[in-house]
């Protein structure tokens, strides 16, 4: 037989399902377009199980542009590391109705989550555009953190911690940084004990950090240094110890499959860098693990200022960790360190830029997350079908 006129169906439906689980998900979607045998594999819930537990395939990385006077206006992207590819997407997908104005747009573990102005939350699958309004929080507030897991039970819930609460307009100074966690099969939020005294200067995610590492929901100060963790089953906080290293100017927490890492900005005699180093969550000791490469970490920052890597972000999931620059005149670039959790060793690549056109925003909404195969391939349907 050619192999032009190969049957396909010779392989049996799990070698199929393994070759097509190496593929990139752009061309696991254009696959799945092929046969409907094809189709069938790649839409059961088996093959998207077999793509989770891959080492082939990454988190992705998400931009969201919200423009606060034009809805319109509004883009959202998601960069597939294993293709190398921004995908422009659809705002609706990731954006909530417009009649549920936002106030804070947060994604975490698999939804995309939106804090309205009348003390509730909208969350959703993300690129599902299936939206659920919770009960009103027993304390509304601005701009918490928000992390989304998994109790014993597999039952998924979502912790909401500080933010700033205001009344009449003014910022609650007296505000008991409230924490309560939200189930959706009840419809019912949990009030916790609230977020340590420490972190009241700074309570909000404009000044705050999180990670979700090993069943605590990890909340760090981005220039107080301040860390406490909020464990997810026995509902305490650690006590607030200061995480400040050497010449750090601002940091960022991330998880990273098995570690927490943090990424600092660093004044050195060799000028600004960009430092990564593995914290211990028992003694809060830190091991150094790499040092971007400073051309990379200048090429997505221009001018002399003082202040000019004060756009700087980081990101990330797995093991790879996102370094990008907030600011529109450089149209968002973005740099990507992959962890390699054998040897530990990390490589640096800069990613490339966003589609264009890309829109002015009052605000960037940056996040990582996995994907359920199941909404790509509705999304790659619906373009299809256009």
């Amino acid at each position: 037989m050619s192999d032009s006129h190969m049957d396909w169906t010779l392989l049996g439906s799990d070698l199929t399902s393994l070759i097509l689980s190496h593929l990139p998900i752009p061309s696991i979607i254009r696959a799945s377009a092929v046969c409907k045998l094809w189709r069938s594999i790649v839409s059961a819930p088996s093959f998207s199980n077999l793509l989770s537990s891959s080492p082939h395939h990454h988190p992705w990385f998400f931009l969201l542009g919200q423009n606060n006077i034009f809805f319109k206006n509004n883009q959202s992207f998601a960069f597939d590391p294993d293709s190398n590819l921004w995908l422009p997407l659809p705002p609706s997908l990731l954006f909530p109705p417009p009649d549920y104005p936002n106030n804070s747009l947060i994604g975490s573990n698999g939804l995309v989550l939106s804090a309205t102005s009348s003390s509730r939350f909208l969350f959703s699958p993300i690129l599902s555009n299936s939206w659920h309004l919770t009960s009103p929080l027993r304390f509304s507030r601005s701009n918490p953190l928000v992390g989304v897991f998994s109790d014993r039970s597999g039952s998924t819930k979502f912790i909401v911690v500080g933010g700033v609460r205001f009344i009449g307009g003014l910022v609650d100074i007296e505000d008991r940084l409230a924490v309560e966690i939200y189930t959706p099969d009840l419809d019912d939020w949990e009030l916790c004990p609230p977020l340590p005294v420490d972190f009241r200067s700074g309570n909000s995610s404009q000044w705050l950090c999180s990670a979700l590492h090993k069943g605590k929901f990890y909340v760090f100060g981005i220039y107080s240094c301040f860390i406490s963790a909020f464990h997810l089953t026995k509902h305490f906080w650690t006590e607030v110890e200061t995480l400040r290293l050497p010449g750090v100017s601002f940091s960022f927490l991330i998880a990273c499959r098995d570690q927490l890492v943090l990424a600092g900005l660093c004044n050195t005699p060799r000028g600004p860098s960009l430092n990564l180093w593995r914290i211990d969550e028992e003694t809060m000791e830190f091991s150094e693990i790499d040092v971007m490469p400073q051309d990379l970490l200048y090429k997505l920052f221009d001018g002399d200022g003082d202040d000019k890597f004060a756009s700087l972000k980081c990101v990330g999931l797995g093991n790879l960790i996102y370094v990008f620059n907030e600011e529109y005149h450089k149209s968002y670039p973005a740099c990507v360190c992959e962890i390699n959790g054998e040897t530990g060793k990390c490589s640096w690549r800069r990613i490339p830029p966003l589609p264009k056109p890309v829109n002015q925003f009052h605000k960037v909404i940056s996040f990582c997350s996995t994907i359920p195969l199941g909404n790509i391939l509705r999304i790659g349907e619906e373009e299809t079908e256009a």
